[in-house]
């Protein structure tokens, strides 16, 4: 199926998702595999305090490791049925051993699997053919910026890291880039040559409300990111963006409750109980600034029409209150 991310669905993705929201399930599960990460990103949403809610923290939690890690990561997934799973962090290639062990086992369950990472670790080589799988290798930008930022995560290293795989380049739009014209083109000319490379997802920087921090977009520069892309996406062909997902970055949710992708993703932090509120980025997310592709993807997706009639996301909205039903008749027999 396509991606969450993707507003390119097929009729079979929407009933599909549609049949797992009626049985009270969102489709989408994104886990936070581990607590740690190598790396220290400045604006990294996961280790800001208020991410859980404020009274725990990602790092004071406690997470699993070995075989006991696997096997809860599994029941957790035989519980929940995802037909879309996360695995993001921390990273998870902290945990290599354990995810290269999962990744052929939630495969055959079916499921499509987007596993996000800095590639500070080299990425096992049977992952390169794999269907249904999604290595995802965040870039923040070019390298005296990103070295700088995502160290030990070097351009090097990724380089040497990604050598014969088949994944998908994802960089954050921050204020810092676009202050630099022709910034978003230098980068796709740098990556998307490269055979490594079957894909690049562009989102804008999310802040938390209140906060001020220089990776923040203003507005100008948010409208210049926008048109940069709808043209870079025609001379690139490796930009995965519709216009559809463009137009939806011009007027995001207004909140998590009109979002489509929060209600459709189930977000666990590292101990595979605590959930992350009110979306993935936790906290109190700034939501007139959001710059999420997954978000704009379902939202482009949910504008489309069923039989050229009724919008999708009507129809996930309704079905969604009826699965919730459904879900606490159960819970209550």
């Amino acid at each position: 199926m396509a991606g969450y991310n993707d507003e390119r669905w097929k009729a079979s993705d929407v009933i599909r998702t549609w049949g797992q929201v009626l049985k009270g399930h969102q489709p989408a599960l994104s886990i936070e595999i581990t607590k740690e990460c190598p790396l220290r990103c400045p604006g990294c949403y996961a280790y800001e305090d208020a991410h859980l809610g404020g009274e725990v923290t990602l790092r004071s939690l406690t997470d699993s490791k070995g075989q006991d890690l696997i096997d809860r990561v599994l029941a957790l997934v035989d519980r929940e049925r995802p037909i879309h799973l996360s695995l993001v962090g921390g990273d998870p290639l902290v945990r290599y051993r354990e995810v290269e062990t999962l990744v052929p086992l939630l495969l055959a369950r079916g499921i499509h699997l987007q596993i996000v990472t800095s590639a500070f670790r080299q990425l096992p080589a049977s992952w390169a053919d794999l269907a249904r799988l999604t290595v995802c290798v965040s870039i923040d930008g070019l390298q005296p910026e990103h070295d700088v930022r995502r160290t030990p995560a070097t351009y090097d290293r990724i380089l040497r890291n990604i050598a014969g795989q088949n994944i998908t380049v994802h960089c954050t739009i921050t204020g810092q880039m676009m202050k630099r014209p022709g910034y978003l083109r230098e980068f796709l000319e740098f990556w998307t040559p490269r055979p490594e490379i079957r894909r690049v997802w562009f989102s804008l920087f999310t802040p938390q409300i209140g906060e001020e921090l220089p990776e923040i977009l203003t507005a100008d520069e948010r409208r210049r990111a926008l048109e940069d892309l709808r043209v870079l996406r025609l001379e690139f062909p490796k930009v995965d963006i519709g216009e559809g997902t463009l137009r939806e970055f011009s007027t995001p949710p207004a909140s998590p409750d009109k979002c489509m992708f929060a209600q459709l993703t189930n977000t666990l932090s590292a101990d595979l109980k605590t959930r992350v509120t009110p979306c993935q980025f936790g906290g109190n997310p700034d939501c007139s600034s959001c710059g999420c592709i997954a978000s704009m993807g379902m939202s482009a997706v949910a504008s489309h029409k069923v039989f050229g009639v009724m919008p999708i996301g009507v129809v996930l909205n309704a079905s969604i209150k009826v699965g919730r039903v459904m879900a606490s008749r159960s819970r209550s027999d």
